[in-house]
């Protein structure tokens, strides 16, 4: 399991709080889940934060149900990334799972007025919608950063699973 941090322009000296999340790589038929903010024009891998007493795999399995309808099963913890904005520290599970059934969306409000939505995508379409992070600096730190981190969770994916067919 690889380990990378990332550090943010408006980064503090140091962090006061942290906030730990797991997200979801599912892969089916060749194809990437993602959650497509479509009023927003938000994409993200689906994921969130952990609640009390729950570890990363069923925080993981959790929010990729809620979020997408999707009941998935992780198979592999292959990243942890480690984020730094603001005085936050923020902890990302990254795990590689398979769906394996359908469940019930549970959006929040705020995801319902996004306009949230699953959308099976390759994973070329989805390394190129975050791979252009940079262009949303002047814009959103907060839209730069999430997708500089699913662009480096992805990355790290493609290296592991074309790592994995040569051997």
């Amino acid at each position: 399991m690889k380990e990378i941090s990332i550090y943010g322009a408006n980064r503090f000296e140091a962090f006061t709080k942290t906030r730990s999340g797991s997200r979801g790589i599912v892969v089916r038929d060749g194809m990437i889940l993602l959650s497509h903010e479509w009023k927003s024009g938000w994409w993200l891998v689906p994921g969130g934060g952990l609640e009390e007493g729950e570890n990363p795999e069923k925080c993981c399995v959790r929010e990729i149900e809620e979020e997408t309808g999707v009941i998935a099963r992780p198979v592999r913890h292959f990243l942890t990334l480690y984020e730094y904005y603001e005085e936050y520290r923020y902890i990302d599970y990254y795990f590689v799972c398979e769906a394996v059934g359908r469940g019930e969306m549970r959006l929040t409000e705020a995801e319902r007025k996004r306009g949230a939505t699953p959308e099976w995508v390759p994973l070329s379409e989805a390394l190129s919608i975050f791979a252009r992070h940079q262009e949303y600096a002047a814009e959103s730190e907060e839209k730069r950063g999430a997708y500089l981190r699913e662009y480096t969770a992805l990355t790290e994916y493609q290296k592991m699973i074309l790592t994995d067919t040569d051997n």
